[in-house]
């Protein structure tokens, strides 16, 4: 992910190139879009991708083109912008979001511009009512009925119209034509026909009365008036706009979400004394104290104190996670339990939340490719909807027919022509999809990654913690067949665990933990005499007898069951101890990396998606094997080092194959950036996560299949998008042209397009994975182990 820097940023080498984002402003449909990119493009070096529903310009330039020489070419083309700071951390909710509403965009977005849309929308309303009643009912057409609506008509002509007069004058000045300048010409030319009528044509004469017509038709002598059509358009669209602008900011409140985790203030402890402060002012080092209900302010370590905390805001956990002493915390969870005190690790932009936060933004400015296919046509649809209607107009005068006829002709032309869906139809799906993504612990960098990750057909697969835990832990116990299984196993695992205490081997913080949470918090005994031989095992003096935790070494006197045992464990790659008490063999403890219990059905539901897993790991090949047997992955990869795995996927893609990686370490960073998408696990590593396409912050494998999906739909929601906005103006065009479509009705459809775009994306935001719900029996599906093993 690029770094934005601001206009203060320091000094790069002129060769490098930066990237930039800006917020712009004044856009109102994609002829816009491809205004200001077609501007920045003339720049040498300067390439933008610019976003209609967030009024965001993503920009790649030289160092050496300034900020300001960006802001100033974009002005050049009559819009505004500025350059839009990255935050220092999360999303401050006390403060205006400018995520809400670029400047200048559509109503619906909050702020001080909203309410003055919403006035003018309503006293539009008001006045525009009347006339549009008093039009189309001829019963209630009162004698000069035409003079009260020409009064109630003029200001929402000019006043009501004004932002689209503006813009379009504004436009002008620049050289070029919007949206705006369709909309005010139909609405300028709706008003002056029906002045030329009122005035000048004979229909201002007391009496006269208009029957009602959906479909423009020739007068008997009289000029028909307009004023339907003149307050009608304004009135659609500024009601169109409202309520677009409201649905696109349903489809961008992913950042608003985020915004909402950022606790405010925290209660911490500095000299032993407990203070409130804002969350900003906490420092890497401070312990802070999170009460039943609070939320978590900061990344850290829980110091003292044990609760369950609810992650499903911020990564989409489903269960409560259970935190104590040593167990690391993430910035906006939320404490479920009892009181805990946390040491800070990680404050600002160094968060998890904060790193989410980017990684939603920058997934919101990209386009699909078939998204640059309809901006480009936009670029020129307004210049060529202006010369349709006015070849329209010729033609009809040309024809002979009625003056009025072809002029409603021509203005229906302007009216009905609707690039905003064109420029609408990918960025509002993907607003809702990273949103959604983001509620379902899926952070995606953008549309490419979607559009790739639909298209993948084969999932290389790391082994520990991917599709393990990636933590040792205690996988069995075993005791002899004459000891009881569940009290002497019991107390074997406290008398090797009091040895172990003393040993920073992974193996015996294994052993460790787990007699902690088999033993009901009761303290281990003390351990006398500690030793330690490398490469053989531990012992100590425990309860005035010798305990050693060993390597089994050669099996001979040691009871059949635990030799059974020992086979086993490495028959399944995990690692055996054998533990003495007097010099006597009484268990041994398999110790092994456990499968995550969600695997099975993770790359069950990948099979049924259509995709081919295959395991590529440094590990062992029997301990390769085992896991892959049960999961029934047929195709491993064993001992495989970093550039082995980057070898095996350039051999799949050479085979025809578009493959995604999934893993978590740094030997697994060169295979994810050579693969067609790289996807990052929630604990990865920087340098996983760096080179990654798609990072899964849930701790549940699910989330891989679940992301498959989210992809497909998104796409397919953008396709749909597209299909309609093309399809409603191949349609509504050629009616305009022929004079079947009147410009009021020409106002409404014109705005429905977009809102039903809209709409359509809006479903994404509740969308919901479905899952197989039957699974086989098979030897593959992995059992759930209990809590002691005893071996028959």
């Amino acid at each position: 992910m690029a770094d934005r820097p601001s206009p203060t940023a320091s000094p790069v080498p002129a060769d490098d190139p930066v990237s930039t984002v800006m917020v712009v402003g004044g856009m109102t449909c994609a002829a816009c879009v491809g205004r200001v990119e077609k501007k920045l493009g003339r720049l040498e070096g300067v390439s933008a991708t610019v976003n209609l529903a967030t009024g965001r310009a993503k920009v790649s330039h030289p160092a050496s083109v300034s900020v300001a020489g960006l802001v100033a070419v974009v002005e050049s083309a009559g819009y505004t912008a500025r350059p839009a700071e990255p935050p220092a951390g999360p999303p401050d909710p006390t403060r205006p979001d400018e995520h809400r509403r670029p400047p200048d965009g559509p109503p619906g977005s909050g702020g001080a511009e909203e309410r003055r849309e919403r006035d003018r929308l309503l006293v539009t309303t008001l006045l525009a009512a009347p006339v549009l009643v008093l039009s189309m009912v001829p019963a209630w057409q009162f004698r000069n009925w035409q003079w009260l609506c020409f009064v109630l008509a003029a200001p929402v002509a000019v006043w009501g119209a004004w932002p689209f007069h503006h813009r379009a004058l504004r436009g002008l000045r620049h050289g070029t034509a919007t949206m705006d300048t369709l909309v005010s010409l139909g609405v300028a030319a709706s008003f002056a026909w029906s002045s030329y009528a009122l005035f000048l044509g004979g229909a201002g004469e007391p009496g006269m009365t208009m029957p009602l017509s959906l479909v423009p038709a020739a007068s008997d002598g009289v000029a028909h008036v307009y004023l339907e059509a003149a307050v009608g358009v304004p009135l659609f669209i500024l009601a169109g706009r409202w309520l677009e602008g409201r649905a696109r900011r349903g489809t961008g409140s992913a950042l608003r979400s985020l915004a909402e985790l950022a606790a405010k203030d925290v209660a911490v402890r500095r000299g032993g004394v407990e203070r409130r402060i804002p969350a900003a002012d906490l420092a890497v080092g401070d312990v802070f104290l999170v009460r039943p209900g609070e939320r978590v302010a900061t990344d850290g370590t829980v110091v003292e104190g044990s609760s369950a905390l609810d992650l499903s805001l911020v990564t989409g956990e489903s269960h409560p996670i259970e935190a104590g002493p040593g167990s690391p915390v993430i910035g906006g969870a939320v404490n479920s339990g009892g009181l805990l005190e946390v040491r800070a690790d990680a404050v600002g932009a160094d968060t998890q939340l904060a790193r989410i936060t980017r990684l939603v933004e920058d997934a919101q400015t990209g386009k699909a490719a078939v998204q640059r296919l309809a901006d480009s046509v936009a670029a020129v649809f307004v210049p060529a909807v202006m010369s349709v209607s006015v070849t329209v107009l010729g033609f009809w005068l040309g024809a002979g027919a009625d003056r009025q006829a072809a002029i409603t002709a021509a203005v229906a032309v302007l009216v009905v022509a609707c690039p905003c869906a064109l420029g609408l139809a990918t960025p509002t799906a993907l607003l809702a999809a990273t949103g959604r993504g983001a509620r379902l612990g899926i952070l995606v960098s953008g549309v490419q990654a979607l559009e790739r990750l639909k298209h993948i057909d084969t999932v290389v697969l790391d082994k520990t913690g991917t599709l393990t835990s990636g933590r040792m832990s205690v996988i069995a116990v075993t005791v002899p067949a004459d000891a009881d299984a569940d009290t002497d196993a019991g107390e074997v695992l406290r008398l090797a665990a009091a040895v172990e205490q003393g040993s920073d081997h992974p193996l015996a913080h294994a052993i460790v933990a787990h007699a902690h949470r088999q033993g009901d918090g009761l303290p281990l005994p003390r351990p006398v005499g500690f030793a330690a031989a490398p490469g053989s095992g531990v012992s100590a003096m425990v309860n005035g007898e010798e305990v050693a935790v060993v390597r089994p070494g050669k099996l001979s006197g040691i009871p059949g069951r635990l030799r059974e045992a020992v086979h086993a464990a490495e028959t399944a790659g995990h690692t055996a101890v054998l533990v003495r008490v007097g010099g006597v063999p009484r268990a041994v403890i398999s110790v092994g990396d456990t499968l995550r219990s969600d695997a099975y059905r993770a790359v069950e539901h990948l099979r049924r998606l259509g995709l081919r897993p295959v395991l590529a790991t440094g590990d062992r090949e029997a301990t390769a094997r085992s896991i892959a047997g049960r999961l029934g992955i047929t195709e491993v990869h064993a001992g495989a080092l970093p550039e082995d795995k980057a070898a095996l996927v350039a051999t799949l893609q050479g085979h025809g194959g578009r493959v995604a990686v999934v893993g978590d370490g740094v030997n697994d960073a060169a295979a994810l950036a050579a693969a067609d998408l790289g996807i990052a696990m929630a604990g990865g590593t920087d340098a996983a996560i760096g080179a990654a396409d798609v990072t899964l912050v849930r701790e549940d494998l699910q989330a891989l299949p679940d992301a498959v999906r989210l992809a497909r739909h998104t796409l397919a929601t953008i396709r749909a998008n597209l299909v309609w906005a093309f399809g409603y103006n191949l349609v509504t065009l050629p009616l305009a042209a022929v004079g079947r479509l009147d410009p009021m009705i020409a106002a409404a459809a014109m705005s429905a397009s977009s809102l039903l775009v809209v709409g359509n994306s809006l479903r994404l935001r509740t969308w919901k994975p479905s899952r197989p719900r039957a699974f086989g029996h098979g030897s593959g599906r992995p059992r759930t182990a209990t809590g002691w093993e005893t071996a028959s």
